[in-house]
C-alpha cells in the first residue's frame, strides 16, 4: 500500500510540474478536467448521482438521463461555462459574474421541473459546483498573475508541506486533539508544526528563488506570512473534506489515484489554499 501510494505521489508531482510550468491552455484544460471529476465525486458522495438505486430510494425520483442525473448535467454545463469565461477573462470578476448565473440556471431547473427536486438537492448541487471546481480555478488565476510562474507553487507548498510537517510533528509530539470527533489523529501540536513548517519552506523558497527572480521589495517576509496563513486554511480544507465524508459515511471520494483515493481526497487542502494564496498575493504583493 505504501509503495503504491509513493509511486502515485511521484507520478502526480511529475504531472503537476508538467502542466503548471507551461501554464496557459495546458493548465486550464487540466484544471477543467480535474474540476469535472471532482464535481462527480462530490455528487456521488452526497448521493445525487452515480448510485441510482440509492438516489431513487432517498428521493423517490427517477431523475436520470442515461447514466447522468439532470443535476449532474447542469453542474457540468455550469463548470464548462465558468472555465470558458475564465479563459476569456482571467480575473476574480468572472467568479462574481458566473456564480449567480449558474445559480439562476439551477433555479430554472428547480422551478420548471417542480416537484422533481427538493430545495436541499438544488442547494447541494450548486455547492458541488462552487466548492471544488471554482476553488481549483484559482490555481489558473494565480498562474496568470505577473510572477505567477513562481507564486503558483506556494499553493502546493502550503498544502503538501503543511500536511507533511503536521503529520511528522503530530506523530512525535501530538498530545492535544485538534478535532477529536472529526479527526482523532490530528493534534494541535501537529497543526502548529504544519504552519511553522510551511512558513520555513516558504522562507527558503523565497530567499533562494523568489528574491533572485522577482522585483518585489520585502518578498521574503511576505512569502513567510502567506505560507503560514495558507497552511492554516489548508488544514481547514482537509478537515472540511473529511467532515463531508463523515456526514455521508464514505471512506474515499473515488479511486482514480491509486493509494490516495479520488481528486477530492488528494486536493482537499489545495481547494482552500488556492483562493487564499491568490487573494493574499493580490493584497500583499500587488497592493490591490
Amino acid at each position: 500500500m505504501f509503495a503504491k501510494r509513493l509511486i502515485s505521489g511521484i507520478v502526480l508531482v511529475i504531472l503537476l510540474v508538467a502542466i503548471t510550468i507551461p501554464g496557459g491552455y495546458i493548465l486550464w484544460g487540466a484544471l477543467l478536467l480535474l474540476s469535472l471529476i471532482a464535481h462527480r465525486e462530490l455528487l456521488r458522495a452526497v448521493r445525487l448521482c452515480g448510485h441510482l438505486k440509492s438516489e431513487e430510494t432517498l428521493t423517490g425520483n427517477k431523475n436520470t438521463i442515461g447514466c447522468f442525473s439532470d443535476l449532474e448535467i447542469m453542474g457540468y454545463l455550469g463548470i464548462i461555462f465558468y472555465y470558458l469565461m475564465m479563459l476569456l477573462w482571467p480575473d476574480t470578476h468572472v467568479l462574481l459574474c458566473c456564480a449567480p448565473i449558474i445559480l439562476i440556471a439551477y433555479s430554472f431547473l428547480y422551478v420548471f421541473s417542480f416537484p422533481k427536486y427538493r430545495a436541499d438537492q438544488i442547494m447541494m448541487s450548486f455547492f458541488c459546483v462552487m466548492y471544488a471546481p471554482m476553488m481549483l480555478s484559482f490555481i489558473y488565476l494565480t498562474r496568470s498573475l505577473e510572477y505567477g510562474q513562481y507564486l503558483v507553487w506556494m499553493i502546493f507548498v502550503c498544502s503538501w508541506a503543511s500536511d507533511t510537517c503536521a503529520y511528522c510533528v503530530g506523530m512525535l509530539f501530538g498530545k492535544h486533539r485538534l478535532a477529536p470527533v472529526l479527526s482523532p489523529k490530528k493534534s494541535i501540536e501537529g497543526a502548529i508544526g504544519g504552519i511553522a513548517g510551511s512558513a520555513i519552506v516558504g522562507f527558503l523558497i523565497s530567499y533562494f528563488w523568489y528574491k533572485n527572480n522577482m522585483d518585489v521589495p520585502g518578498i521574503t517576509w511576505m512569502t513567510v506570512i502567506i505560507a503560514a496563513l495558507g497552511s492554516m486554511l489548508s488544514q481547514v480544507g482537509d478537515l472540511a473534506a473529511s467532515a463531508i465524508k463523515r456526514n455521508f459515511e464514505i471512506k474515499d471520494y473515488g479511486r482514480i489515484i491509486p493509494g490516495h483515493g479520488g481528486i477530492m481526497d488528494r486536493f482537499d487542502s489545495v481547494i482552500f489554499t488556492a483562493p487564499v494564496i491568490y487573494f493574499l498575493t493580490l493584497i500583499m504583493i500587488y497592493g490591490r
